[in-house]
């Protein structure tokens, strides 16, 4: 009786001394149970549950392997769980070719519905990749990557060639956009790969159709004769195109959005546009159409901010980047433009709305053979202001208009005068040198709300007399310094701030 009751006191002793987590025992089962129900202090610890000096029993519970090191502790956790959830883990299932999803990459087939069925499946996958392969040509319609239900990071991996169709068929009455990525959080479009928008069938059109851009009044041939309207040739094949042109990519409504390595060409429309997005980066990209080829803007920004934009090359027949009303905090810097019609903020303020715009910095930039260099250009009737904005070391040859402000802007044969105005100050420009070929300085500003805060520095423009009239520096309504003299002097900006009864501004000017 006395050695079973000494066994009973025995085996509670042991259950006790368990309880108190001082379990010696070098079971593997035990130990892996206990410690998912540790605390989380126990959990920085990789299985070392024997003392309470853990760094010497950790060796116990690593894969024996010569060339590991023994403070490695963390190697067990990531590797035991990774053989179960293949799906989310296994990087190889998260790679979607868009070849698998039945697309023929011929030109000639429509992949449309391969390329949305391969879309719905990396939507699945966080951090899956999309691949576009090099070699091939996909016909493609309109169509849209949307969330909001995808998960975050996914990579749209383009190395192959995206074309558009040129029936008309396809576009009904016109549409606004025709490669869409809207409610995205985390999307990078990548590669070495091409967008092309076949805008050609759109454009001979346009001649009659598009709005004109109101700078071109500025510019005066030597012979007194404007330009004239080419012929339409049209192809039969393809008929005549909506009126409603599309934008060739365009991201709405999404969170860190990177562009990178592509190609965008011939868009019937805006190349690139970003609307209502926060965190977007562009680099190291080309977007690409003639000169001629009418409201072709290279980027568009919207309703944006914390916008990137560098180290890209931008040809086309508008506004190289076109920044309108609610951007903010917007950096473009060490880009190319030209063709085109230079770096613009607006135009704002049209049909009477209000424009905010915001921290804007314009630097490092080369503009060659545009119609304007940097420009701001505000519809009258709008409210709202324009401030905190720098254009800095920007470089121009045969530029027509290197510095624009257009507070009269009117792309139709005549608009309404009218006197509320979008605000503009806090405007810098320095070291802006080049050749122009037609007017060194424009500045037209509201009669209502002058600009006020115009800041010149360094400004060193040259003339360069090729087909168009020569004029000198105009301002109007603009008031500022210069802390250097310029070249040519522009002895018309107003020194100082306006008379406050010169100035009529309301609550509506107020963003």
């Amino acid at each position: 009786m006395l050695l079973i009751a000494l066994l009973v006191w025995s085996s509670n002793f042991d259950a006790c001394i368990a309880r108190r987590g001082r379990h010696w025992r070098h079971s593997r089962p035990l130990s892996g149970s206990l410690y998912k129900n540790r605390g989380k202090d126990h959990g920085s610890h990789s299985n070392n549950h024997h003392s309470s000096k853990p760094k010497t029993k950790a060796p116990y519970h690593k894969a024996p392997s010569p060339k590991a090191h023994p403070p490695q502790t963390p190697a067990p956790t990531v590797s035991i769980p990774s053989p179960p959830p293949q799906k989310g883990c296994d990087t190889t299932s998260a790679v979607v070719n868009v070849l698998d999803f039945g697309a023929k990459g011929d030109g000639i087939s429509d992949d449309t519905k391969a390329f949305q069925a391969a879309w719905t499946e990396a939507c699945k996958v966080e951090a899956s990749t999309m691949i576009v392969p090099s070699g091939y040509q996909f016909l493609v319609g309109p169509i849209s990557f949307s969330g909001p239900y995808c998960q975050p990071n996914i990579v749209f991996q383009l190395d192959g060639t995206i074309i558009a169709p040129t029936s008309s068929k396809t576009w009904g009455a016109g549409l606004l956009w025709w490669l869409e990525f809207t409610k995205l959080r985390g999307i990078t479009v990548q590669g070495k790969g091409v967008i092309d928008g076949s805008g050609s069938v759109w454009w001979q059109d346009s001649p009659y159709e598009a709005p004109a851009d109101d700078e071109t009044q500025l510019i005066v041939p030597l012979n007194n004769t404007m330009q004239q309207m080419p012929p339409i040739v049209r192809s039969k094949l393809t008929g005549k195109m909506p009126s409603i042109k599309p934008t060739a990519m365009r991201f709405y409504g999404s969170f860190n959005v990177t562009v990178t390595g592509i190609t965008i060409q011939n868009s019937p429309q805006c190349h690139l546009k970003f609307d209502s997005c926060t965190g977007v980066s562009v680099h190291d990209m080309n977007i690409s159409s003639p000169g001629d080829s009418p409201n072709t803007d290279g980027i568009h920004l919207q309703n944006s901010r914390d916008v990137n934009i560098r180290t890209t090359d931008l040809a086309c027949g508008d506004d190289c980047v076109s920044i309108q009303t609610g951007c903010s905090n917007i950096y473009i810097h060490n880009v190319n433009c030209g063709p085109g019609h230079g770096i613009s903020i607006g135009g704002l303020g049209r049909g009477s709305t209000k424009a905010c715009v915001s921290n804007i910095t314009v630097r490092d930039i080369t503009v060659q053979n545009t119609m304007t260099g940097v420009r701001i250009k505000t519809w009258q009737g709008g409210s709202g202001s324009v401030q905190g904005v720098l254009f800095s070391n920007i470089q121009v040859s045969e530029v027509e208009l290197p510095i624009v402000i257009d507070q009269f802007y009117c792309d139709k044969s005549t608009c309404k005068n009218q006197t509320s105005a979008v605000a503009l100050s806090g405007i810098t420009y320095e070291r802006i040198r080049g050749t122009y070929t037609v007017k060194p300085v424009h500045f037209a500003c509201s009669d209502s709300l002058p600009c006020t805060d115009v800041i010149l520095t360094g400004i060193q423009l040259k003339p360069l007399q090729e087909r168009y009239r020569l004029y000198d520096p105009f301002c109007w309504q603009t008031f500022g310094e210069q802390s250097t003299p310029s070249v040519p002097p522009i002895s018309c900006l107003q020194i100082g701030k306006p008379a406050k009864s010169q100035v009529q501004g309301s609550d509506q000017d107020i963003c």
